[in-house]
């Protein structure tokens, strides 16, 4: 078992950075093709839900990767020791619209270190805040929570549930391509998504995990369909893996205020939350 010095990941509270990136027709046009809409937007339309997931992401050289296919530890992030490095949520908070051709800065800040124990050891969860910026002020700010834990041997599968009534529901095809794909428009190498060699035998999943915030830009596309609208406001929360080869349920229903909103696998399964307004 990894020990935790808190008190050094701890110095990384506080840590900033500023980065820019521009919002592509290329770009806007990927994702959109992820999501299978036909459409391609042009310059000043508003971009596909989730496009800021696809912005500035973390690139190194090759040498510069740790064993995971991530960027090694260090850097912005503190170097957490616990091997499994997982999205376990966030907030978002909408003050204008994303458009292509965009020029968008983002300026991040580290706020919280925290480790906590439960069932299968030690958890460390680390809060990161993004606020987007584009060519007339603020567009977005956004919470975002990671957390590292141990691998436990024999991780399965979520056990089955009942199947939750919906509203609205879509079905998605977590095929290995639309994580390939993805992965590609956010520049994510993270072996958990491509590599099932690895899955197995290093991190002890039974197969491809379906990206968080690929879950997440389902729910967020789905709140503005059922809406009219992009929502307000958007909160999600992870709480199982899904893995890949089966069909994916992103689903709605109208709540007394805007919409709660879940991710679940053909067996009943919910993989993650979220709520909308």
């Amino acid at each position: 078992m990894a020990e935790i010095d808190i008190d050094t990941l701890r110095q990384w509270i506080g840590a900033a950075r500023e980065t820019r990136d521009t919002i592509s027709p290329r770009l806007a046009h990927s994702l959109a093709a992820v999501l299978d809409d036909p459409a391609e937007p042009g310059e000043g339309a508003a971009a596909p839900p989730g496009i800021h997931w696809c912005l500035s992401p973390d690139i190194v050289p090759m040498s510069g990767l740790g064993p995971d296919g991530h960027p090694a530890r260090g850097g912005f992030l503190p170097p957490v020791p616990l091997p499994r490095r997982m999205w376990a949520g966030g907030r978002l908070r909408f003050h204008d619209t994303f458009r292509v051709g965009d020029e968008i800065r983002r300026r991040s800040r580290v706020d919280s270190v925290e480790v906590k124990h439960g069932r299968t050891g030690a958890l460390c969860f680390v809060a990161v805040d993004h606020e987007y910026y584009g060519p007339s002020g603020l567009v977005l700010t956004e919470r975002h929570d990671i957390v590292y834990r141990e691998i436990t041997p024999g991780e399965a599968a979520p056990a089955p549930d009942a199947i939750a009534p919906a509203e609205v529901r879509e079905e998605v095809a977590a095929s290995p391509v639309l994580l390939a794909r993805y992965s590609a428009a956010t520049f994510n190498g993270h072996r958990i998504h491509y590599d099932r060699d690895y899955c197995r035998e290093e991190e002890l999943y039974p197969g491809l995990i379906v990206h968080g915030p690929l879950q997440a830009t389902f729910l967020l596309r789905l709140a503005a369909k059922v809406l009219g609208r992009m929502p307000l406001t958007f909160t999600f929360r992870g709480t199982a893996p899904l893995f890949d080869g089966q069909r994916m349920s992103v689903n709605a229903n109208r709540a007394p205020v805007g919409l709660t909103l879940w991710t679940a696998g053909e067996n009943g399964a919910v993989t993650m939350q979220a709520t909308a307004n």
